[in-house]
């Protein structure tokens, strides 16, 4: 059954989220015209969903606007870098679909499941993913994945079988396949967006 929150939000879930494709578009730093221009472009090319992080509140008007767009669109947008309970409720109050951090926080992944937005926690170490699947969370965020290498996930899968990894941080259309066949679920892909011919090349993963 699934969870209703008191406000009657039910929560979507990541496997749900990340059904039809293995990519995650991150919106860093943009204005609002941008990001909606950014996110356009990535649901063109089947990358459904897309992140937007919070980190100053300049940022959360991006976020609102990329809120909008999804809604006429028929997409979602989740809110990243919420590594606390006020931006838990900024993000909810944005209209964010899910929150992402970049650590293991238990106050913020109960904050969320409170507002009824399902969290992604950062881990880098055994200890990290032990204390978020304690912790209730079936999905985790590998990151900085480029500095924890490529073997990092491949090693993952003898203690945790089956943990959905979503490998960010350093990763771009040339290296994400080799995350993926490592054992990485999805792919999160950032600054390297700024390069226009970057989604052009994603969207051959989400052609599978």
């Amino acid at each position: 059954m699934a969870t209703v929150t008191a406000e009657g939000r039910t929560p979507p879930t990541f496997d749900a989220l990340f059904a039809r494709t293995p990519v995650m578009a991150i919106l860093r730093g943009h204005t609002p015209a941008r990001t909606v221009a950014l996110c356009e472009r990535a649901w063109s090319v089947g990358i459904d969903v897309v992140e937007v992080p919070i980190q100053s509140p300049e940022a959360v008007a991006s976020l609102q606007a990329a809120v909008e767009a999804a809604a006429s669109a028929g997409r979602v947008v989740g809110a990243g870098t919420v590594t606390s309970a006020e931006r838990v409720r900024r993000a909810a109050d944005a209209g964010a679909v899910f929150t992402v951090a970049p650590g293991f926080d238990p106050a913020v992944t109960a904050a969320s499941r409170a507002a009824g937005l399902p969290h992604l926690a950062g881990v880098a170490t055994p200890s990290d993913v032990q204390a978020a699947l304690a912790d209730g969370q079936t999905w985790v965020k590998a990151f900085p994945a480029s500095v924890l290498g490529i073997g990092w996930f491949a090693a993952m899968r003898g203690p945790f079988p089956g943990l959905p990894l979503v490998a960010t941080g350093g990763i771009d259309a040339h290296n994400a396949r080799d995350y993926l066949a490592a054992g990485a679920r999805v792919v999160a892909v950032g600054s390297a967006l700024d390069d226009p011919r970057q989604l052009d090349l994603l969207a051959e993963l989400t052609a599978g």
